[in-house]
Order: structure tokens, then C-alpha cells, then sequence
């Protein structure tokens, strides 16, 4: 991957980022009293500037996010060696909070609740899950993060969409 790819990459990593959290540029501006010129970090999202890892650092202590997840992600695995991960998931904030949920699933529904305010994710319909966080919610049900999809799945809380 070219250095200008990687750069692109980056900027759309910090663009989801920022609009993830709702904000605009100029929110962002505003908010960090001038100390982030919505110029700047618009170059940034476009990949046209150069990000140091200080400044991406600040950033991501501006955006209250680990540095971790402003890098974007590799797209391929190979040569890594090893088995892969569970999946990322997705899911449905409205059925984990709907009164018919069976009572065995109310953890579920509290570890999504305790992740979306960790990522500040708001966005009230449906909640992606990495696969750390289900490796976590195996361990309560003492499953395989597999055997615990199927379980989700059989009772309609993973999304579709």
C-alpha cells in the first residue's frame, strides 16, 4: 500500500470518526477552542496533509477515542498466520431493549449499553460489536463466541441491516 493510500485511508478513518460523534468541522473548531482549524483536520479526512502521530494522539484524546482506532484497518490477513477471529456482529438496539427479550439475554442488552457509552454511539438502532467484545459476552455465557452468534441470531438480536 502507497503512502498516499494509507494517508486517504486514515483521513476517511478520522472523517467516520468525527461524524460518528455527529460533529462538523467547524463543531470541532469550535469545541476544541481553535486548537483543531476545521482546514486542518479537513485536510487530514482528505489525506492531503500529513498527520504526525503526536497530533494524532490529540486527536484522539479530543475525540476521547484509543489512537488504535483512528488507524484504519488492515484489509487483509494474509501472512499473518493463525486462525482468524470471531466476526464483528451487529446488534439490534431495539430488540435488546424490547420488553419481550428473554430475561437470559438482559446481559447482552447491558454490555451493549456499557459499550455504546464507552464509544459515545448513540445512534439508537444498531450496535457493531467487535470481536474482542464477543469473546467478552462468550465468557459470561460460557460458550464459543460461534455458539453464541447462533444464539443471538435464534433470538432475533442481531441485525440484518
Amino acid at each position: 500500500m502507497s503512502e498516499n493510500d494509507y494517508q486517504r485511508r486514515l483521513g476517511n478513518r478520522l472523517r467516520a470518526i468525527r461524524q460518528q460523534q455527529g460533529l462538523t468541522l467547524q463543531q470541532v473548531e469550535e469545541l476544541s477552542e481553535g486548537k483543531w482549524k476545521a482546514v486542518v483536520v479537513g485536510s487530514y479526512e482528505r489525506g492531503d496533509r500529513a498527520v504526525s502521530v503526536a497530533k494524532l494522539a490529540e486527536l484522539g484524546e479530543f475525540y476521547n477515542v484509543p489512537v488504535s482506532e483512528l488507524l484504519p484497518k488492515d484489509d487483509g490477513s494474509a501472512g499473518r498466520g493463525g486462525p482468524a477471529g470471531p466476526p464483528r456482529v451487529m446488534l439490534d438496539l431495539r430488540r435488546l431493549a424490547s420488553s419481550e427479550l428473554d430475561p437470559e439475554l438482559q446481559p447482552v442488552s447491558r454490555f451493549a449499553h456499557t459499550i455504546q457509552l464507552q464509544r459515545g454511539d448513540f445512534n439508537g438502532n444498531v450496535l457493531t460489536i467487535r470481536g474482542e467484545d464477543l469473546r467478552a459476552l462468550s465468557v459470561i455465557y460460557g460458550t464459543e463466541p460461534e455458539d453464541l452468534i447462533v444464539r443471538l441470531e435464534d433470538e432475533g438480536v442481531l441485525s440484518t441491516a
